[in-house]
C-alpha cells in the first residue's frame, strides 16, 4: 500500500479529473502513480505528461524512449518505474533477454542501444559530468544533437516519477518483471 492516501480516481474534480480521463483514454487505466501525483499536484503532473508528450513527438526512438526509463528506474532503485517500462519497453519490441540486460548492465547485442545505456548510465550515476570521451562515444554511435537534448527529457521526466514513488512507496499496479534467468 502506497504511503500517501489519495481520494478514488472517481471522485476527481476539475483539472484532476481531466487529466484522469485522459489518461485512462490514453492506457485504459490510471495508473497508481498517476493517480497520486494528480491529486496532489494536478498542474504537476500535467506538466509531466505534457513534457512526456514533447518526447514521444520527437526522434527519438520508442525503444530508446522505454530502454532509457527502464535504465534509470533500475539505477534509481524505483520499482514502481522500473515494472511500468519493462512492461512499456516489451511493447515496443523488445524482448525479455534484451531488457534483463539492460537491467543487469550486460551487453544487449545492439551497439547503437549499448552505447545509449552506457552515456544514460554515466549520466546518472555522475550526476551528468560528461567528458569529451563520452561526448564522442554517443555522437560516435549516431544520436544527433537533437537526440541528446531528447535523451536528457526523458531522464528528467523519469527522474521526477522515480523520486515520487521512492517517497511514496507507491503500490505497483502493473505486472511483475519475470525473473532473470
Amino acid at each position: 500500500m502506497s504511503r500517501i492516501q489519495i481520494p478514488a480516481i472517481e471522485t476527481a474534480t476539475g483539472a484532476t479529473a481531466e487529466l484522469y480521463g485522459n489518461i485512462k483514454k490514453a492506457v485504459g487505466m490510471v495508473p497508481n502513480t498517476y493517480a497520486a501525483i494528480g491529486a496532489l499536484a494536478p498542474a504537476g503532473l500535467g506538466a509531466i505528461l505534457g513534457a512526456d508528450g514533447a518526447l514521444a513527438g520527437g526522434t527519438l526512438s520508442k525503444q530508446d524512449q522505454e530502454v532509457i526509463k527502464l535504465l534509470v528506474s533500475n539505477l534509481t532503485g524505483c520499482d514502481y518505474c522500473e515494472t511500468a517500462h519493462f512492461m512499456l519497453a516489451k511493447m515496443t519490441g523488445l524482448t525479455v533477454e534484451v531488457l534483463q540486460n539492460v537491467r543487469a548492465g550486460r551487453p544487449t547485442g545492439d551497439a547503437k542501444r549499448d552505447a545509449l545505456i552506457a552515456f544514460v548510465t554515466l549520466l546518472v550515476k555522475t550526476s551528468g559530468t560528461v567528458s569529451e570521451q563520452a561526448f564522442a562515444a554517443i555522437k560516435a554511435a549516431g544520436y544527433t544533437d537533437v537526440q541528446l537534448a531528447e535523451i536528457s527529457l526523458a531522464i528528467s521526466i523519469i527522474m521526477f516519477t522515480n523520486l515520487f514513488n521512492r517517497v511514496n512507496d507507491t503500490a505497483i499496479d502493473f505486472p511483475a518483471i519475470p525473473a532473470a534467468v
